[in-house]
């Protein structure tokens, strides 16, 4: 008997290039909301691929229509015209009450698009120094211009001099925001994410949203919201802005918009949509055909399954047991989010609970050094966030008892 050959595969990629603080496994295959890494073990995926997954693994309808869909075209480039893209754009222009789209990759591509546009927005107007207001605890990519966007001084050490032309607001103050533009002519946008994720799940309030609105009308700004990991019936809404019922001038749209398939949107309205013009931007792969009969069917299925609904439910279940469950601890500062956006931020750095929760099973992040973040498939069930429950709170527990 050869025993070698029982012994586990212990993961590792030393020839990729070491910017991952990776989880000791690899995964092979999926099913629903369970995955498993090549030595077979399950896990109860609470993450999704961080937002991205929104029909889960191996879904039974969304897989044969992108193996159909590879059979015919993968990609084409932008030289010609890509039925899908006007299918998808038109479907995301009905769902937001805006009117046109364009395609590319990533969300960090989608946030560059909206920075790209808000300057060339100013610049048409006679503003030959734009300025965007942005957010503290913002994350909008990393690139240097998404990096200098983004509100994490440690993310950006080393890669500076940051990208010029940001002015930096706290979330939820109307009136710092006045102060920080008063007078100021160059201002051209107010750019943040609804529900900010990798910052720790800090939400807009909805009030803030509608006065940043009429803010933005009165003094001719485009509004840009960055619904990259909020968008996507994750709260329970097509984007999570619609819950303060306003409308943006800008949407960056990626992770759950394609259930896997690497995409990236912008969503324009009236006042946006005729800012980019031909050689202003592009994108090689964006809007190849797969990535939007991938959207297509993102869409479709999320509507038949009635998943938002899905959302809702079980993200008032999962939040609700939180708190029931830990929302009076000493150790737990407050459970927080919407729909099935959740974070549950501890009172010191938790990073640990990370492999502690694949060892036993269940996939997670930790954000903000000490926000639990729960960001699973909208195609979860009540008994399996029950199960998420039952790995998650033991260890919490015992990892909160530490501290004592």
């Amino acid at each position: 008997m050869n025993t070698l050959a029982a012994l586990p595969v212990a993961p590792t990629s030393p020839h990729v290039i070491n910017t991952y603080g990776r989880v000791p496994i690899a995964l092979s295959h999926g099913q629903g909301c369970r995955v498993w890494d090549v030595n077979g073990k399950e896990y109860l995926d609470a993450l999704a691929g961080i937002a991205v997954n929104t029909l889960g693994h191996n879904h039974p309808r969304f897989v044969p229509a992108l193996q159909e869909q590879i059979a015919k075209l993968i990609h084409t480039s932008n030289y010609y015209h890509v039925p899908g893209q006007e299918l998808l754009a038109a479907r995301l222009a009905e769902l937001s009450s805006m009117n046109k789209a364009f395609f590319c990759n990533s969300g960090l591509e989608a946030n560059e698009a909206v920075l790209k546009l808000a300057r060339k927005y100013g610049h048409d107007k006679g503003i030959s120094n734009p300025q965007i207001v942005v957010y503290e605890r913002a994350f909008h990519g990393r690139s240097i211009a998404t990096l200098s966007a983004t509100g994490n001084t440690k993310l950006q050490k080393g890669f500076e001099p940051m990208v010029p032309g940001f002015i930096r607001v706290p979330l939820n103050d109307i009136e710092a925001l006045k102060r920080a533009t008063e007078g100021n002519p160059d201002v051209v946008a107010v750019f943040f994410e609804t529900i900010q994720g990798e910052g720790g799940i800090n939400a807009m309030r909805n009030e803030y949203l509608r006065a940043v609105r009429a803010l933005c009308t009165e003094r001719d700004w485009l509004l840009c919201i960055d619904e990259v990991q909020s968008g996507m019936g994750r709260t329970g809404k097509w984007f999570a802005h619609q819950w303060a019922g306003i409308v943006p001038d800008v949407m960056a749209l990626a992770k759950g918009l394609a259930s896997g398939i690497p995409i990236g949107a912008i969503v324009t309205g009236p006042k946006a949509s005729e800012v980019l013009q031909p050689g202003n931007h592009g994108s090689t792969f964006g809007g190849n055909p797969l990535a939007m009969r991938a959207g297509i069917e993102t869409l479709r299925i999320m509507e038949e399954d009635g998943l938002m609904e899905n959302a809702t439910k079980m993200g008032d279940y999962l939040m609700g047991r939180l708190r029931a469950e830990l929302g009076t601890h000493p150790g737990v500062k407050e459970v927080r989010g919407q729909g099935l956006m959740i974070g549950m931020e501890l009172n010191k750095p938790c990073g640990v609970l990370i492999a502690r929760a694949a060892e036993a099973g269940l996939l997670i992040s930790v954000t903000a050094d000490s926000v639990i973040r729960l960001l699973p498939p909208l195609i979860i069930t009540q008994a399996e966030i029950d199960e998420l429950l039952a790995r998650l709170l033991p260890l919490v527990r015992v990892f909160l008892a530490e501290q004592a």
